[in-house]
């Protein structure tokens, strides 16, 4: 051991004797363990909001979504002339048909998406109307901040009741508490029984069709929605006017566990298909299948970033090797001393290693430090969100060391094969 400590401090103290030139060698390895940790911070960053997204689709969800077809779809269902009326997506023929035929389903839930002007004395604005049931609630996560949210009651009885988001509360009630007052959607009046929290935009959640400002959302039962809009919307585009029918946007079918979503997605999808095969109008989204795949590509995401910054520490370690190799020559005679006052090979061997050992370790440690300090700053002044995780730490200072003693090895091998005499003469 105490043959060790000596070699520890010799190396040292051949190191402090060059300190610029330590300095800059270990500056290579600082900033490749710092990219490496960094790259993966960003790179785990990504894949965790991409699965966050996912998942809040629910795990155990499977979605199906009125999709409007295509120009071409529609020539061909209407002979090639193109229909004044487009019917398209999810028919409560559907919904009842998937009940009634997968026993796997725990819950279902039929959504109606309208955009509509939403009115209040002399306040106004474009929200998205969403008929439902009271079930929207558990499927999208959605805080009651104030009231209630739908009851099944609502629906059985077809009441004139609505939910407003977040922002649609403020914009119509800026200085008013909306409970039990009244807004006006299309012709008719509704009365205000609850109000959620803030969401902000997000990604698809359990009940909605795609990303959206779901602050500006007005949720109405499902059975009102459909008595007092109809299946018909008028729209007005240059002149003339079209017509969309569609019964629902989206339905939500929940299992039980995850295990039974791979083998209730082909049942459901076996349901549905077979009666929109020719417009293709209806699309299936299963989020395990997603949150699989993402977390595959989260994998190959690191994989790829990580060893772009890899490249940064090989450089580093080439650099040791460099300055390892220019330090054999300058102490040629040092070694031819050392080695005739009885110092073995392997002493030559273990002194160099140790330089290296120890500036590819300062280098590690000081690359962590500025690894771990930097992703906070990036996710504060930036949208990018980066995590540090342990593994990619120990990951980046274990790999730092391991490259310090590979671009060692040969210079102290080198070292430790000169010969006495030949290394006492040398000038």
């Amino acid at each position: 051991m105490g043959r060790v400590w000596r070699s520890v401090n010799l190396g040292v103290k051949s190191l402090l004797l060059h300190k610029l030139r330590s300095s800059l060698t270990i500056l290579g390895v600082v900033f490749g363990v710092a990219a490496v940790i960094m790259m993966l911070a960003v790179g785990e960053g990504a894949a965790r909001d991409a699965q966050e997204q996912i998942a809040q689709l629910g795990a155990t969800n499977i979605i199906y979504r009125s999709v409007k077809p295509s120009q071409d779809a529609q020539s061909q269902k209407s002979g090639g002339r193109p229909s004044r009326v487009l019917n398209y997506g999810l028919k409560y023929e559907d919904f009842d048909r998937i009940l009634a035929t997968v026993p796997t389903i725990t819950k279902a839930l039929p959504i109606r998406e309208i955009k509509r002007e939403v009115r209040r004395s002399n306040q106004s604005m474009e929200a998205r109307v969403v008929g439902t049931t009271h079930d929207y609630q558990e499927f999208n996560r959605l805080q009651i901040e104030r009231g209630r949210f739908l009851l099944p009651s609502d629906n059985e009885h077809y009441e004139n009741y609505c939910v407003l988001a977040a922002e649609t509360a403020r914009t119509l009630f800026p200085f008013e508490n909306p409970l039990r007052q009244s807004i006006k959607i299309g012709s008719d009046y509704y009365t205000v029984v609850g109000v959620t929290k803030p969401r902000g935009s997000t990604a698809a959640i359990g009940g909605s069709m795609a990303a959206q400002e779901y602050d500006k959302d007005v949720y109405i039962p499902l059975n009102t929605c459909r008595a007092r809009f109809g299946e018909r919307i008028l729209s007005s585009r240059a002149g003339s006017q079209e017509a969309e029918e569609t019964q629902l946007s989206q339905i939500t079918l929940q299992v039980k566990e995850i295990d039974e979503v791979p083998m209730t997605a082909p049942v459901i999808e076996a349901a549905v298909q077979p009666f929109h095969e020719e417009k293709k109008d209806v699309d299936m989204v299963v989020p395990y299948e997603l949150l699989e795949q993402a977390k595959r590509q989260a994998a190959i995401f690191s994989l790829v970033l990580g060893s772009i910054a890899a490249i940064s520490l090989i450089v580093g370690g080439i650099g040791i090797m460099n300055i390892m190799l220019a330090t054999v020559t300058e102490r040629t005679r040092e070694i031819g001393i050392r080695r005739a006052l009885g110092a073995k090979r392997r002493d030559i061997t273990q002194q160099f290693l140790i330089e290296t050992v120890v500036l590819s370790g300062i280098g590690g440690l000081i690359g962590v430090a500025i690894g771990v300090f930097v992703p906070p700053l990036i996710t504060q002044f930036s949208e990018i969100k980066a995590v540090v995780t342990p593994s990619s730490v120990m990951l980046s200072f274990g790999v730092s060391v391991l490259v310090g003693i590979v671009a060692g090895l040969y210079p102290a091998n080198r070292a430790a094969k000169m010969d006495p005499i030949e290394a006492l003469r040398h000038e």
